[in-house]
């Protein structure tokens, strides 16, 4: 799979230092991976879960959230959003016109 873009994990983890090992973790596991659907996303990832269109991954025991869009036929991911858990539960990231 190819990752859109690292430039915004690497900006969450030097705000976040405690999410680098895992972001650079999913980073990693996320661009050997072939991807063509959710349930193989699973495999790896069990607690991931689509939200509408978009697929969000917990990250750090559930402390953070990293929100993405899979296009599985482009072996594709498109990094959204990468929220602390109380940001995610604010809902605000659904407001924006992309999802």
């Amino acid at each position: 799979m190819h990752v859109i873009s690292r430039k915004k994990l690497r900006e969450f983890w030097q705000q976040h230092a405690d999410t680098h090992d895992a972001l650079n973790n999913w980073y990693k596991v996320a661009t050997k991976s072939q991807w063509s659907n959710l349930a193989e996303v699973q495999e790896i990832y069990p607690t991931a879960e689509a939200v509408s269109n978009l697929t969000v991954f917990n990250i750090k025991g559930n402390r953070y959230r990293l929100i993405v869009d899979i296009v599985y036929i482009e072996a594709t991911i498109f990094v959204k959003y990468v929220l602390t858990h109380a940001e995610y539960d604010k809902d605000k990231w659904k407001n924006d016109p992309y999802y």
